[in-house]
């Protein structure tokens, strides 16, 4: 007889992860911990270190990102593409440090260098009454651009648990801070519940998730496999969508958090369609700041057809992929 495989329920209690085997988690999150309460200067700095060491140490991530830039910045020159790929390393060092600040800190304190762009959108969007899907994308500041628009609004989001039970116990009570339900990645029964509610859910499309439910839209003009979820759950709920983005100023100490107008007439029932105004909102974000998106992933993983060239080498041997997909934090 066969049984179904069920995802392992999340356990958030601390005192379940006191065995020795846990002891080396427990150690590096009081490196974090430790490290969140430097003064910012010094965490971006700190972050950039990390963000050189990696970029000089980490070959895979290092083509796959050079491989990212090229396809999608063609018009620079090779001089400033690899200029804008050690600075994405440097840009995502910081955000591994934020991840810190955001967990283990208040980032409340952080608000008075901060500056929140059309807050009057999600309100304007929150009277519909259907809720808010919140698209945005993975830039660098993740965690952070979360919890310091939180400090404004109410919102849920939806998270891929991290594979370390421990670590995802913190993460997830860390988020908890911030938001009010974390909803697993796979729980669209839990979203459109939150999203009846007229509740606003931070939701992250701009992943390669496979094969199953996407079409191939065009993203820095290059067919790419973009999920069709998006225009289901809008269809399902009403829900007003609407683009979402933050980032790091690049003179001065302090953040940026942009809310945009809901897309009009969303979903129009031509799910390509969709998926381009999706893209298209998320490429004109990371077009503001290059160097502070997540091109560390393969994100030109799948490609239309199965036989066509992997971008990616001996490190895009996955491309014909055809696992579930899965929703990013």
């Amino acid at each position: 007889m066969k049984h179904k495989h069920r995802k392992q329920e999340r356990d958030l209690d601390y005192s379940h992860y006191l065995h020795p085997r846990w002891w080396p988690t427990w150690l590096g999150l009081g490196m974090m911990w430790l490290l969140a309460h430097l003064p910012l200067r010094w965490q971006w700095g700190l972050g950039k270190l990390i963000g050189e060491m990696a970029w000089r140490c980490i070959p895979k991530r290092r083509h796959i990102t050079e491989v990212n830039i090229r396809l999608c910045f063609p018009e620079l020159s090779e001089p400033e593409q690899k200029r804008l790929v050690r600075k994405s390393f440097h840009a995502n060092g910081i955000g591994m440090m934020e991840i810190g600040l955001a967990w283990f800190r208040d980032p409340g304190v952080l608000m008075d260098i901060t500056t929140v762009h059309g807050l009057e959108h999600h309100e304007q969007a929150l009277a519909r009454g259907k809720g808010i899907l919140l698209i945005g994308g993975h830039y660098s500041t993740l965690d952070m651009g979360g919890c310091l628009a939180t400090q404004l609004m109410e919102a849920d989001v939806m998270q891929r648990d991290h594979n370390n039970p421990l670590m995802n116990a913190v993460m997830t009570r860390a988020r908890q801070r911030h938001y009010g339900v974390v909803l697993d990645s796979k729980d669209l029964r839990g979203l459109l519940k939150r999203l009846k509610m007229n509740r606003t859910v931070w939701y992250a499309t701009d992943q390669d998730y496979g094969r199953k439910g996407i079409v191939f839209a065009p993203f820095f003009n290059i067919p790419t496999g973009s999920i069709t979820a998006t225009s289901r759950i809008a269809e399902r709920s009403g829900c007003a969508v609407m683009p979402f983005s933050h980032f790091r100023r690049e003179n001065s100490l302090g953040y940026d958090v942009y809310f945009h107008p809901a897309l009009d007439d969303f979903p129009t029932g031509d799910d390509l369609e969709d998926a381009t105004r999706v893209n298209q909102t998320i490429e004109q974000e990371i077009r503001r700041h290059p160097d502070q998106y997540l091109w560390m992933h393969r994100r030109f993983k799948t490609r239309p057809n199965q036989d066509d060239p992997d971008f990616y080498g001996k490190y895009g041997k996955t491309g014909g992929s055809q696992k579930k997909h899965t929703h990013h934090d």
